[in-house]
């Protein structure tokens, strides 16, 4: 059966575009149009930040009092969300902070998403990669379509 584009215009659309966020240029750049394909669409949007404790390479370390990972990525992804789109944006959005290597994490959130939304790359890797070791990974295993920002 096939729908016209008048049949769908009237009828209200709804759905979840899941985007990731690190603090990076091309993270803020596909924050923005996440937060646009949103507006247009009438889909949520979930904003998802990834974090890892540091590593220890050398035995333990030990955290100064009050260190407290999570939180500090909680605090950047409000940041980056009122930095990106102010402090009251027009659409629905959430904000998720997970423990976890970012490709694993944006790939479980995308899982029942419409659509995952990433920047070409991200606050590590080789400045001279056209595309991060992130993104590569959700172009490749992403449970939903994908839009790459670059």
């Amino acid at each position: 059966m096939s729908v016209s584009a008048d049949d769908m215009a009237g009828k209200a659309k709804t759905g979840r575009i899941v985007v990731g966020v690190d603090g990076s240029a091309e993270a803020r750049r596909a924050l923005a149009w996440a937060a646009r394909q949103a507006e247009i669409t009438g889909a949520g949007l979930e904003v998802v930040l990834a974090w890892e404790m540091p590593a220890m390479l050398f035995g333990p370390v030990v955290w100064p009092e009050g260190y407290d990972p999570k939180a500090d990525a909680g605090q950047l992804v409000d940041a980056e969300i009122e930095a990106v789109l102010g402090a009251n944006p027009d659409i629905p959005i959430s904000a998720v902070v997970e423990e976890g290597q970012a490709a694993a994490v944006l790939q479980r959130a995308a899982g029942g998403a419409d659509l995952l939304v990433v920047g070409s790359r991200g606050r590590g890797g080789f400045t001279g990669l056209v595309i991060g070791s992130v993104s590569e990974h959700l172009a490749a295993h992403a449970p939903c379509p994908i839009v790459i920002i670059h």
